[in-house]
């Protein structure tokens, strides 16, 4: 006999459980409000490379300066561009710039690229200061993407979380990117091709489940 077989606490039938979360805030200590309204923006995404591998050798006092060195001075950036951070997962930080939600207003969508241009702009003060530091140098990769995004809230949070193809984009390309550079989802290069001071270079694509896979841009200055 398995040692679960007579394991049976205070037991619900599952439709009791699913109407209990959806209607009881007290059933459960997390739950989520998603809205019913969408919203589009340029979103991106920074992420760090190999920091698992590379923090594990570090003092947990170390560890703790080496992603705070890097979060703050990525989130310093996002704001400086009139960014907002939506929140950070690990070793990665997740943002949205509220001025992109205008399609025919191009301040939004500069500095989406702007922000991410800066990003690797200062990759090389921030290893000074990791080796001021007696810290390992770190590298990054950014991704951005261009559409809809649904904003949600959880139980345990103040902060706005978003769902939506943009922020899964953003991950999934992230990879894709160089290490020190930044790439686009198709989207959002179709509303920034024409900008006069980038150059743009297709590097990869992925299938995205429709008919057609989904080109991956390569962003650099002139």
């Amino acid at each position: 006999m398995r040692e679960y077989d007579n394991y049976t606490p205070y037991q619900k039938s599952a439709k009791e459980i699913l109407v209990s979360k959806t209607n009881d805030k007290e059933a459960s200590n997390y739950s989520v409000n998603v809205s019913s309204d969408s919203q589009i923006y340029c979103v991106g995404l920074v992420d760090m490379v190999k920091s698992t591998k590379i923090s594990a050798g570090l003092s947990q006092e170390k560890m703790s300066r080496y992603y705070e060195i890097f979060l703050n001075s990525m989130a310093n950036i996002v704001e400086k561009f009139g960014g907002y951070v939506i929140k950070n997962i690990g070793d990665s930080l997740l943002y949205y710039f509220p001025d992109s939600s205008k399609s025919n207003i191009k301040y939004g969508f500069l500095s989406c690229l702007e922000c991410s241009l800066n990003m690797l702009e200062i990759h090389n003060p921030i290893n000074k200061i990791m080796q001021q530091e007696d810290l390992p140098p770190l590298n990054y990769r950014v991704s951005a993407d261009y559409g809809k995004v649904i904003k949600m809230k959880s139980t345990n949070s103040d902060s706005i979380d978003f769902l939506g193809a943009p922020v899964n984009i953003c991950t999934k390309i992230n990879g894709d990117s160089p290490e020190n550079e930044a790439v686009i989802g198709s989207d959002l290069y179709q509303m920034v091709k024409g900008f006069d001071d980038y150059k743009y270079k297709m590097i990869n694509e992925f299938s995205i489940g429709l008919k057609y896979s989904y080109p991956i841009y390569l962003l650099q200055r002139k």
